[in-house]
């Protein structure tokens, strides 16, 4: 069956207190909204629509530039911020004429918020699987949590039945005491998403159309509705900077275990920091206060580090850099740079070079030293 995919990244994010759009906001070297797309791998969508909104264009050329070729990206925009079911109806009027002949009635169209940069592919994977076997018209990814302030609240009928989702203002003080939410993460069958689009009504406090009325639209229909339960950590939105930093820390533990589990040593992986489109390869080994960022790709049987700051910067095998920082720069094999050194865009350290201390390679010409 064909899944495709609606990223809603047209919010503004105002609690961000930033200039700069919420789904743009990096976290270990990719925009937020990136890594939102990446979540995607396991289903590979057919198209993946991404509805933008504030900052239309500068999100779009983000994405754009950024996001892997098998998500298959295009664009919808809303117009007004009219809330989450009018964005995702754009995302769906934005994918019907991209599809074609293959969009067809019982096709999954996945729904997801682009500030969910901690969810994995395989827990989209398992939500899908949920959805297509049990035949539902929605399938809902939820969660339970200690505490659930702010989440909309999963109401259950007869049988355990998903009948509704009630946001935290609208919510009874009963509703508000229940403690699985909705994670603004669905499995929609396609057909039957559109028309309970339209029908949805903005008679809230916040006189918008809330996504989450589709789930008591079609329940009410006496469509099935159902649920896939994911762990809390992976769904927690990003809506300040302090979510910000909770959510990059997560992600740097999770990229430096993957690094250890492949070989290599980090003295102390709480202070060594790397970024997702790092390379590295084998027998490295980081010592504390190593930064590695952007394009930075390091050679087999390295030692980088301690206090080292490599953005972009290529390090051949074998080589040693301590107490560096480097942007754009390239370090040849067996090579042994710093301490306190500075290799500026360009710099290039020979095969088998020893710089020495406080070596500036601006300073001494650079290229081929």
């Amino acid at each position: 069956m064909t899944t495709y995919a609606v990223i809603l990244a047209a919010g503004e994010g105002t609690r961000m207190r930033s200039t700069r759009p919420k789904p743009l906001h990096v976290m270990c070297g990719l925009p937020m909204v990136i890594h939102v797309v990446a979540a995607l791998r396991d289903v590979a969508p057919a198209r993946t629509i991404v509805v933008t909104g504030h900052a239309a264009d500068e999100v779009r050329g983000e994405v754009s530039t950024r996001a892997p070729e098998w998500a298959r990206v295009a664009f919808a925009r809303q117009e007004a911020q009219l809330g989450t079911g009018d964005a995702a109806r754009a995302g769906l009027e934005g994918l019907e004429p991209l599809a074609g002949p293959e969009l067809d009635d019982t096709s999954t169209v996945v729904v997801m918020p682009g500030d969910t940069p901690l969810l994995r592919p395989a827990t989209v994977a398992a939500l899908v699987e949920e959805h297509e076997k049990s035949g539902n018209a929605a399938t809902l990814l939820t969660a339970h949590v200690d505490d659930p302030f702010g989440y909309g609240r999963v109401l259950r009928g007869r049988e355990d039945r998903v009948v509704g989702v009630v946001e935290e203002r609208d919510a009874t003080p009963e509703q508000r005491a229940i403690a699985e939410v909705n994670t603004s993460i669905y499995a929609f069958r396609r057909d039957l998403l559109g028309p309970a689009l339209r029908r949805i009504e903005n008679r809230n406090s916040q006189r918008e159309y809330y996504l989450t009325d589709v789930v008591g639209v079609l329940a009410g229909m006496g469509h099935r509705v159902g649920s896939h339960t994911a762990p809390a950590a992976e769904v927690t939105g990003v809506n300040d900077r302090w979510q910000l930093a909770l959510a990059e820390r997560e992600l740097r533990a999770r990229t430096n275990r993957e690094w250890l589990l492949r070989g290599v040593t980090m003295y102390d992986p709480r202070q060594t920091f790397i970024d997702v489109t790092v390379a590295i390869g084998r027998d490295v080994t980081l010592l504390p206060g190593t930064i590695l960022q952007g394009a930075t790709a390091i050679g087999d049987g390295c030692e980088i580090g301690p206090d080292t700051r490599l953005v972009d910067t290529t390090v051949g095998d074998g080589a040693r850099v301590e107490q560096t920082v480097a942007r754009g720069a390239t370090v040849g094999a067996g090579a042994v740079v710093g301490p306190y050194a500075h290799l500026a865009e360009g710099d290039a350290v020979a095969d088998g070079a020893v710089t020495g201390a406080f070596y500036d390679g601006r300073a001494t010409g650079g290229r081929g030293t």
